[in-house]
Formats: structure tokens, C-alpha cells, sequence
């Protein structure tokens, strides 16, 4: 008889293990979905991993890597802070609209005036959207007791509605002849967030990226309100004894999370999508809870896991095009990643014992 037992303290050997173990068994479930769908398994497999980095055309989707991680790296940092915290922030994705739509918006207040400080005004604009948005599941909270999961992941919704209305009124390119969508932002110079170095793929999104990064890694090892975020999260009786705040460790982590939602919206509407359309997002902001997750919640871990799922959107859009997969079996493959680890997770604090049966 097997019966599951909980651990005296986590184990460190499965809390390294474990992003590993659950990326190899999504491999296998992966492998066994696309063989269901009729394609060759370690083809499709190997398409996802293998060509982005070594293949033919690797020259051109190498850089892709950091064009699709810094949006997923910059919210997920924002993300674990809170949810290290035990602050759930589900609606980055509203936020990382808002963001895009507050500097997209700021921008083009200024066309077609060439100053250099438009996009500085820019990147301001779209970390206080992601901000304000951010803060209304947080005052709620904590002036009527609303649950943030709730509240958050309902105004990613009002967030599309409002992005629709942007792309067809207030933003509507008014030489696009009819169609929706904002000017492109691409052939505005001033606000355009281009490669730094041609062909690398990093521009300022990524160099914010990593910032945020090392701003995380200062925060959460060297500096008392790290210390009041993890042990919040540890130990929350513990966390009032210390004197912890709790109203205003919910405003910082979700304001925090909320800004660099917005700044991420704002980097992608200046740079690789170029405008803001009614399918703007792409759905970054739900990614980066899985990269969060599969990077442990721990910056260094979180830049890896983000390179890791640009790797699979990258991939995935060459299985797409050269083996004829459906969108949604790669959506369903990534989804896997996260389930996968959450089920592996459980026996970083809990392990497996065989318990036989007492003879008469």
C-alpha cells in the first residue's frame, strides 16, 4: 500500500530537480499528443528544441529568443514578488495591455514631433498604466477584503474590451484608411524601441529585462523588504510578529508586478508588434505565471525558464509551418509544462512510503 507522507522540511534535492524532471516528462506527454495528431514524435519534439538553436535558419531565430523572453522574463519577475509573497497577481496580462495602451498612447500625443524625449515619456506612461491597473484589485483588497485572483484575472477582460475600443476610436490610425489599429509605432523613430545592436535581437525591453532581474535577486537577498516578502510567505503569523505591514506589502507587490506588466506592454507595442490592435496580446501575461513557476520563483531562475518558453514559442512556430501542427496542440504542450510541474512539486514536500498490510 502506498501512502503519501509529508515531509519534516522540503526536500533541496527535489526543489532542484524538479523543473528538469517536469520539462522531460512534458517532452514524453508531448511526444505522445503529437503522435495522436499523426506527426513523427521525436521530430516534432525536435523541431521545438532542437532547430531554434542549431538548426538551418538558427542565425535568425536565435535572436527571436530574446525578442520573445523579455516581455515573459520582465512580468514574471513581477509576478513571483507577490506570489512569494502569497499575493496572487492573475490579471498581468490586463495589465501588460494597459501598459502597452497608456505608452502607445503617450507616444503618439506627440506625432510627428522628432524629440528624443518621447519614448523616455513612454516607458513612464506605460509603467504607471500597468501600475494603476494593478492597483484597483489591490485597494479593493484591502478596503473591502475582495480576493486579488478574482478581481485581477476579471479585468484582463475589461482590458481586451478596452484595447478593441483604443484600436477602433481614440488610436485609430486616422491615414489607415478604415482599418483598426493604432499608427505603427516602428515607423515613428522617436518611439520606436529598436535593436540596440542589429541582428541580436536585444533592445530595451531585454535590457530592462535584465535589470529587473538583478533588481529582484538585490531585493530578495539583500534588503529588509525581501526579507518581509519571503517571510510573509513562510511563516505569515510569524511575518505580524516581525512587524511586517501587510496593506503595504500588497501595494508594493502588486503595484510592482502591475508596472512591469505595463512597462513589458510597453517595449512590445514600440518594438516587435509595432502597433495597437485588437489582437494585440498574445497572451505573455498567463505565460509568465509558468515561467515564474518553472523558475521557482527565484530571478536567475525565472530568466532561464523565460529563454526555456521562448525556446517553445519559437519552436512551436516552426512545428506549425514545417510539420502542419495545429496552435493549439502547442498551446496545449506548454500548458503541460506548468501541470507537470505542479504535480513533480508535490514531492518537494512530500514523498512516497509503502506501508504493508499488519498480518493477523
Amino acid at each position: 500500500m502506498l501512502k503519501l507522507e509529508q515531509r519534516p522540511e522540503p526536500s533541496r534535492l527535489w526543489t532542484y530537480l524538479t523543473p528538469p524532471l517536469a520539462v522531460a516528462v512534458t517532452m514524453i506527454a508531448g511526444g505522445a499528443l503529437f503522435a495522436l495528431l499523426g506527426k513523427n514524435p521525436v521530430e516534432a519534439i525536435a523541431t521545438i528544441f532542437w532547430e531554434p538553436l542549431f538548426g538551418e535558419f538558427a542565425f535568425y531565430y536565435g535572436p527571436q529568443l530574446l525578442v520573445k523572453g523579455a516581455p515573459l522574463i520582465l512580468i514574471a519577475i513581477g509576478l513571483s514578488l507577490g506570489f512569494r509573497a502569497g499575493i496572487w497577481n492573475i490579471g498581468a496580462e490586463g495589465q501588460y495591455i494597459v501598459g502597452a495602451i497608456t505608452g502607445a498612447g503617450a507616444g503618439l500625443a506627440f506625432y510627428p514631433a522628432d524629440l528624443w524625449v518621447v519614448f523616455p515619456v513612454m516607458v513612464v506612461a506605460g509603467a504607471a498604466g500597468g501600475w494603476a491597473w494593478a492597483m484597483i484589485p489591490a485597494l479593493l483588497k484591502l478596503r473591502f477584503g475582495t480576493n486579488e485572483i478574482l478581481v485581477s484575472l476579471m479585468l484582463v477582460y475589461v482590458a481586451e474590451q478596452l484595447l478593441a475600443a483604443m484600436s477602433l476610436g481614440l488610436l485609430k490610425n486616422p491615414d489607415g484608411f478604415g482599418f483598426p489599429g493604432s499608427r505603427n509605432l516602428q515607423q515613428y523613430a522617436p518611439a520606436h524601441n529598436a535593436e540596440l545592436v542589429a541582428g541580436t535581437g536585444m533592445h530595451w525591453g531585454v535590457v530592462a529585462a535584465l535589470i529587473a532581474v538583478i533588481f529582484a535577486y538585490v531585493l530578495l537577498n539583500r534588503h529588509v523588504l525581501g526579507y518581509h516578502i519571503r517571510l510573509t510567505g513562510q511563516a505569515p503569523r510569524a511575518a505580524r510578529f516581525a512587524g511586517v505591514r501587510p496593506k503595504r506589502l500588497v501595494l508594493f507587490c502588486l503595484g510592482m508586478s502591475g508596472a512591469l506588466a505595463g512597462l513589458a506592454g510597453m517595449f512590445e507595442v514600440s518594438g516587435p508588434a509595432g502597433q495597437i490592435s485588437i489582437d494585440f496580446n498574445v497572451g505573455y501575461g498567463f505565460t509568465a505565471i509558468i515561467v515564474a513557476f518553472l523558475g521557482r520563483l527565484h530571478p536567475v531562475g525565472i530568466l532561464l525558464a523565460g529563454l526555456l518558453m521562448a525556446l517553445t514559442y519559437i519552436g512551436g512556430e516552426i512545428a506549425q509551418s514545417n510539420l502542419g501542427l495545429p496552435a493549439a496542440a502547442i498551446q496545449v504542450f506548454q500548458g503541460m509544462l506548468l501541470f507537470f510541474l505542479l504535480a513533480v512539486d508535490l514531492f518537494t514536500n512530500f514523498r512516497i512510503r509503502v506501508i504493508r498490510p499488519e498480518t493477523a
